[in-house]
């Protein structure tokens, strides 16, 4: 008994906590920890998603309801603003014209990016660094400091006032050409190896082997092309003349000029512009995430 005592003593004595106490403890702290995360997230949800909501709940508002409220959402929703749109400006045309523009847009960043990307990424050439170089330069200098010598370009090939002088200079972009180089290089060197083996040419092993394996960095190309050519506004607003070429970014600004005290057909204009961009998103968002990370060994 006595020993059982002094055992006990010397147990409560040694300054460990039991293991029911260390439990809880960390309970405790997970607890606090996903309490700070969720926090986190709401807030940043918040923060994103919140101008895009009450722009949503603006544009379905009726005449009769104040928008400067805490509540975002209308108490009786109404599609007249988004009525009111398309009375005052074309928008079926400018929607066109803007698919018209992006769509070409994504192709072509596609093909040209896809090419210069294989070749900075498989082929050997002197300059090859310098060329890596020249293409991260278009990604940091600004489109306005080449704006002018863009348009006098344009100009002198006869393209201003039309579509076709919206989507050549976005034809291909440096940031796509860096990710397909990315992609490329990410893929292992023995399949395209065992092709030249068979005796497949440069563009056999480029069609064949290398281009299906990168199936998805196409998309995320695609997808960056389509959104900036989608939303670009400065350079249509340059090149463009005639009210029946803009595209849908400059056709709506004539919303705000129109209905400068209806902020609500302002901002059903805004949603319609809005709405395509995240139906392209979600419906290939499975790809975009996959991005440069997908393997080329596949059958």
């Amino acid at each position: 008994m006595a020993t059982h005592n002094a055992t006990s003593r010397s147990a409560g004595s040694n300054g460990k906590n039991p293991p029911h106490r260390k439990s809880a403890s960390r309970t405790r702290r997970k607890a606090v920890d996903y309490a700070i995360r969720y926090a986190l997230l709401i807030f940043m949800f918040i923060l994103l998603a919140g101008p895009f909501i009450w722009q949503f709940g603006t544009s379905i508002k009726g005449p009769t309801e104040s928008i400067f409220t805490a509540n975002p959402f209308p108490n009786q929703p109404t599609i007249e603003n988004y009525t009111a749109v398309a009375e005052t400006i074309p928008v079926f045309r400018y929607i066109g014209n803007s698919l018209i523009v992006a769509t070409s847009s994504a192709v072509l960043n596609c093909i040209f990016a896809s090419l210069a990307g294989y070749v900075l990424a498989r082929m050997k050439f002197r300059g090859r660094t310098l060329v890596d170089v020249l293409f991260l330069a278009t990604i940091i200098i600004p489109f306005e400091v080449i704006m002018v010598s863009v348009f006098l370009t344009s100009r002198s090939l006869g393209l201003v006032d039309s579509l076709l002088g919206v989507i050549l200079p976005a034809a291909a972009t440096g940031l796509s050409i860096l990710i397909m180089r990315t992609a490329f290089q990410a893929l292992p060197r023995e399949i395209e190896e065992a092709a030249m083996i068979d005796g497949a040419s440069d563009w056999q092993r480029f069609l064949r082997v290398a281009l299906p394996s990168v199936r998805g960095s196409l998309v995320v190309v695609a997808i960056f092309a389509f959104v900036f050519a989608w939303d670009d506004f400065l350079w249509p607003l340059v090149i463009l003349k005639n009210p029946d070429n803009y595209t849908l970014t400059v056709g709506i600004q004539y919303l705000s000029g129109t209905f400068t005290s209806n902020q609500r057909v302002v901002a059903a204009g805004t949603m319609i512009a809005v709405i395509p961009l995240l139906l392209l998103f979600f419906g290939l968002q499975r790809w975009f995430f996959r991005g440069v990370g997908e393997g080329g060994i596949k059958g």
